[in-house]
């Protein structure tokens, strides 16, 4: 993935390697949780007396195990730690479990847990510091200077409607004032004068930033008519055995990664407590 966002930078395809740099980037930060949760189970398992003679979470392992409630679904490449969650919700209850869940206040959850398991996009200054490292990698000369523009740039936010066209209303709007002013009524009565000639669907708009990538970093590239040379490339790219040798190797790497979590919460969930086994046969 990294060897192809750097052909697309040499390419001139600068939209779509900003796109595909979000993979990147989400990987990264999934392999540093497994790292993370592997040490609290490996903590976890050393500390198993000190769970079984408590009926309480400690307080020095409540963020271990906190961390590893709350990143249970979301590691779904490690099954085994949703049987350990399970065991936690048996000990400490169904309220304990959803606070590291949802994230309730003094939940104890490890900050960098949830950084790395965040499903929201990348900032644009992580998106522009991977791409530079990416192309100093493969001594891509690269000018950064039009990526670091469309990652500053500020979209217009239309919930409230266009700015121009509420000028464009008041300047429509000043005459017939004037004209309302001069011709009132002889009797007293006042005329209601409506202010808001905006549309009704203007407050319905969707904003601007949500289509961000879609306008700005697609459609750039079909202007420019280079759809052609994007797809022959991708082309190339899966066609080369050195391509594909890189995906295994790198599909390797992330397999023993997990394969060591995995490994660490297997070793956990075959750890009998004693205290749950008498809550399961008293149940």
């Amino acid at each position: 993935m990294r060897k192809e966002i750097a052909q697309f930078l040499q390419a001139g395809q600068e939209p779509i390697a900003r796109i595909r740099v979000e993979h990147v980037i989400r990987e990264q930060n999934i392999w540093a949780a497994y790292e993370i949760l592997e040490l609290f189970c490996e903590f976890v398992l050393a500390r198993v007396p000190i769970l079984e003679s408590q009926k309480d979470c400690p307080p020095e392992l409540r963020e271990a195990v906190a961390s590893i409630i709350f990143a249970a679904p979301r590691c779904s490449d490690v099954p085994d730690l949703l049987q350990i969650k399970n065991l936690f919700a048996t000990k400490y209850g169904k309220e304990f479990v959803i606070a590291a869940t949802e994230l309730c206040p003094d939940s104890g959850v490890n900050r960098a847990i949830i950084e790395k398991l965040s499903v929201s996009a990348p900032s644009g200054e992580i998106r522009l510091k991977v791409l530079k490292e990416i192309a100093q990698e493969y001594s891509v000369e690269w000018d950064s200077s039009g990526t670091e523009a469309e990652f500053n740039k500020k979209y217009e936010d239309l919930l409230a409607g266009s700015k121009q066209v509420c000028a464009e209303a008041a300047v429509s709007q000043a005459p017939s004032k004037q004209a309302s002013g001069k011709s009132s009524p002889s009797n007293g009565a006042k005329t209601i004068l409506l202010t808001d000639a905006r549309p009704a669907s203007q407050h319905h708009q969707v904003p601007s930033h949500v289509s961000k990538l879609t306008s700005s970093e697609i459609e750039s590239s079909v202007k420019n008519g280079t759809a052609g040379p994007i797809s022959d490339i991708k082309t190339e790219t899966n066609s080369r055995p050195s391509d594909v040798l890189e995906r295994a190797r790198a599909a390797i790497a992330s397999a023993e990664r997990a394969t060591a979590g995995a490994r660490a919460a297997a070793e956990l969930v075959n750890v009998k407590f004693g205290s749950l086994k008498l809550h399961g046969a008293s149940s």
